[in-house]
């Protein structure tokens, strides 16, 4: 019997390649927030859902999976990426099962709300075992390769974006189905509180940011927290959104905000306070956070934003006794991802010897609040065959004394040949 369970998986592991193909010609179909209200408050189908999810899935997960064939052959080998690897055959392989079974039968659908937790868990890691696989490579191979890089950076966005959207569909099947009610946020559907409390979150972001920051350095920066609805004036902000989504991005923000305050301010008795302003309009909410921790240099804001580039030393695999106040640089990209998932955007404008402004923009309707999503297409294609090229504005010297001497030097070679030729 083991033996006949051997040979069938054997073969389905060899027809993988065939599905992967087959699902990643077809693009994902995102979702609004407002669809995923609408279907879970008035219209919520569990056969509808599993009809869909059944669908959907394969597709995301083949979309993604195609790109991650276009790595390099030697990050490919590392043992996480392999890992990660496994791991996204093992769900899809999963899923498909569901392909052929009857939607009416209520085993089927409890088997794939049981499934679907199953494969939430076994991702659970997929960030840090992907970001332990690029120490690897990078560790073996150096990493003064630009061209990898920057393929190496395009891919982890749109890799880490697939699977915030998977996860949400994961999430949202799962929760809306158990038959749980949080009776703290009787708004919540799923995963989406469509009475999110902004500044609720912030401040609970900040408590636990705080707690953390108190616990590694003996102390923390204030908050000071101001509030303006555009709307009505009298109403606190209230918006439809996930709010483990908004309390990741604020957390990192505030961790970064108190380190850079401390480590700036620590010979003064005192600290300036992180202040944070939440404003509300007719379109966007915005969440605007500023410090006093001294900035960073503007050729350096956009690194911050790039995968494995820390301010701090880089933390060991493992190592639990240190403070996760800093670590393999992961968190602002991700935070950005978040925001723009749903077409927001998380942006930073320092300045060198002040401090920094963190803005995070989120769409104030929910019928603007549409997944962004990864495909797989031509377009992607090339980012992967992207070449090093000249660029096309000129680069300054990082010795221009030399430089000016050399463009003397053939300045007087030029003229003598024109003397001598007249």
């Amino acid at each position: 019997m083991k033996f006949v369970r051997s040979l069938m998986k054997t073969a389905a592991l060899a027809n993988v390649p065939k599905h992967i193909d087959h699902y990643s010609k077809f693009s994902p179909s995102p979702l609004s927030m407002k669809q995923f209200l609408d279907f879970g408050s008035t219209n919520a189908c569990e056969r509808t859902s599993f009809v869909f999810l059944r669908q959907e899935l394969p597709v995301r997960l083949s979309n993604i999976m195609k790109e991650i064939n276009l790595l390099p052959d030697r990050l490919l080998a590392t043992p996480s990426v392999h890992l990660v690897q496994s791991w996204y055959i093992q769900s899809l392989m999963e899923i498909l099962e569901f392909l052929d079974k009857n939607p009416d039968d209520q085993s089927v659908l409890e088997t794939f709300v049981e499934v679907l937790e199953d494969i939430r868990n076994r991702h659970n890691e997929v960030v840090p075992t992907m970001a332990q696989g690029i120490i690897e490579y990078k560790d073996a191979f150096g990493q003064h390769d630009t061209v990898t890089d920057h393929n190496i950076q395009y891919f982890l966005d749109r890799f880490y974006t697939s699977r915030i959207s998977i996860r949400m569909l994961i999430n949202q099947h799962t929760l809306v189905f158990n038959g749980n009610i949080n009776p703290a946020h009787p708004n919540t559907i799923g995963c989406i509180d469509s009475k999110c409390d902004v500044t609720e979150v912030a401040r609970d972001a900040y408590e636990s940011a705080k707690l953390l920051c108190e616990q590694y350095y003996l102390g923390a920066p204030e908050l000071e927290l101001r509030q303006m609805n555009a709307n009505d004036i009298r109403e606190s902000i209230h918006i439809s959104y996930i709010p483990s989504h908004l309390y990741h991005m604020l957390f990192e923000l505030f961790k970064n905000a108190m380190r850079a305050t401390i480590e700036t301010h620590e010979a003064s008795r005192t600290l300036p306070p992180i202040k944070v302003m939440v404003a509300l309009g007719g379109e966007d909410l915005s969440i605007k956070m500023s410090d006093r921790g001294g900035g960073v240099p503007f050729r350096k804001t956009e690194r911050l934003f790039s995968y494995m580039y820390s301010t701090a030393p880089r933390p060991s695999i493992g190592d639990r006794h240190r403070a996760p106040l800093a670590g393999f640089g992961y968190g602002l990209p991700i935070s950005r991802l978040y925001a723009r998932y749903f077409q927001g955007d998380l942006q930073l404008y320092s300045m060198e010897g002040y401090g920094t402004d963190a803005v995070i923009q989120l769409k104030a309707l929910s019928t603007d609040s549409v997944e962004r999503l990864p495909v797989f297409n031509k377009t992607a294609l090339r980012h992967y065959k992207l070449s090093l090229e000249a660029d096309d504005w000129c680069v300054p010297s990082k010795e221009p004394l030399d430089l000016a001497i050399y463009r003397a030097a053939n300045c007087v070679k030029i003229t003598a040949v024109t003397i001598t030729k007249l």
